[in-house]
């Protein structure tokens, strides 16, 4: 049996439509479903697509997701920098991170024919008092370029980091999902389907050192 397991079907569907009044609706009570205790799987994570590049971050670090918006610089800052500037999503102005420049991917890569993909924004918040209450410090809005849904996996599962997720300092990847993005909810993605699960305390260190 499979170690990873896919989330709901609702948020499946609700990815390949676009935006309408119940879209945060369906995703608020997606990203509120406690991770499963069923068969092997003991955490979860969300799965998302950068250029060519399937990631995942921890389910616990994904607040919501968002439809695209205009995206603001920010004075005497410079435009080439994975900082693009602020953005609103969810009703907050919130940094704006583009996790190709990061990560160093191509985020020019061409979808596969025959697939239709939304654009959307992810947003990273940890866990504790400012979650939730409407500052924006320690949120962050990253535009990426799908988000297929969320998987459920066996921590015990994960494999090593791959050095082809871009050139990613390897402390920010902290192992790959094999299959994950089948798992979610996609059953027609060429390759081998898998994702590089990214560490949520390196990755928002990496993303708070953005604002200094």
């Amino acid at each position: 049996m499979s170690a990873l397991k896919p989330g709901s079907g609702t948020i499946r569907n609700s990815l390949s439509r676009p935006v309408d009044a119940d879209y945060g609706e369906d995703w608020a009570r997606e990203l509120a479903r406690p991770a499963s205790g069923a068969g092997s799987t003991d955490a979860a994570a969300m799965v998302f697509r950068v250029g060519a590049e399937w990631l995942a971050v921890p389910l616990a670090l994904a607040a919501s997701v968002a439809p695209v918006a205009p995206v603001h610089r920010l004075p005497h800052r410079g435009g080439g920098g994975p900082l693009l500037g602020i953005v609103a999503a969810g009703g907050r102005l919130l940094p704006a991170v583009s996790l190709a420049r990061l990560l160093e991917i191509d985020a020019g890569a061409a979808v596969p024919a025959g697939r239709h993909a939304f654009a959307r924004l992810l947003v990273l918040a940890e866990s504790g008092p400012q979650r939730g209450t409407g500052r924006s410090a320690g949120a962050f809005a990253l535009p990426v370029d799908e988000v297929q849904g969320v998987v459920r996996y066996a921590g015990a599962a994960l494999l090593p980091p791959a050095a082809t997720v871009g050139r990613a300092p390897p402390p920010l990847v902290s192992g790959v999902l094999a299959d994950a993005v089948r798992a979610a909810g996609d059953n027609g993605v060429a390759g081998s389907g898998a994702a590089g699960l990214l560490d949520a305390g390196r990755l928002m260190t990496a993303l708070k050192g953005l604002l200094r």
